[in-house]
């Protein structure tokens, strides 16, 4: 008979990925082990298992579920009404604050896609196509002339991304400029808008 379900496993299921989000950037995904995992989570092996059935499910969770909460964070339809480039603005400062506390996720997700099977790559980059054409689509619409320079898009939302991916290298919290500030600083360079 299969063991039930317990009430808090959803819970429990987001602190296995994010202690184990934790382990693989700072050790690595072949260093740490289901053991260290266990541990790190104050659960046993034996516990683990009820969640997962290998590291390579967990990993690839981990990396999905990361993808999911971006795109639910930075979903277009929350600013419907403001304008493109509010928009824009809206999204980047969205995606900043799912980044906040996210920095492990995103390592993993950088160092440790290509250790997935085939399958697996192909779902995650699909979640990244799909992240990347909301932002392309935001850009294009909050450009000065919109449609105008198609072969600028993608170089243009590449350049907003890599603003982005890589802010959790030195930005700080308790810093000059806040999330929202460098989000309208990061889009608005992209969109040719006036510095603040």
């Amino acid at each position: 008979m299969a063991r039930p379900r317990a009430s808090d496993y959803e819970e429990k299921r987001l602190m296995i990925l994010e202690r184990s989000a934790h382990l693989f950037a700072s050790l690595g995904f072949d260093r740490a082990s289901i053991n260290m995992i266990a541990k790190a989570c104050g659960t046993s092996k034996a516990l683990f298992y009820h969640y997962y059935t290998d590291k390579q499910q967990l990993l690839f969770d981990l990396i999905e579920t990361h993808l999911q909460e971006l795109l639910i964070a930075t979903d277009p339809t929350q600013w419907s009404g403001l304008t493109a480039q509010e928009t824009l603005y809206g999204m980047t400062e969205a995606l900043l604050n799912a980044y906040r506390d996210a920095n492990a996720k995103h390592k993993v997700q950088l160092n440790h896609m290509d250790l997935l099977d085939p399958e697996q790559q192909d779902t995650i980059r699909t979640m990244e196509r799909a992240l990347v054409s909301r932002f392309s689509d935001a850009i294009n619409a909050a450009l000065p002339s919109p449609g105008s320079s198609p072969m600028l898009l993608k170089p243009l939302t590449m350049s907003l991304f890599a603003m982005l991916n890589w802010a959790y290298t030195w930005f700080k919290e308790d810093g000059p400029m806040s999330r929202a500030d460098y989000a309208r600083l990061a889009a608005g360079r992209i969109i040719g808008a006036p510095l603040p």
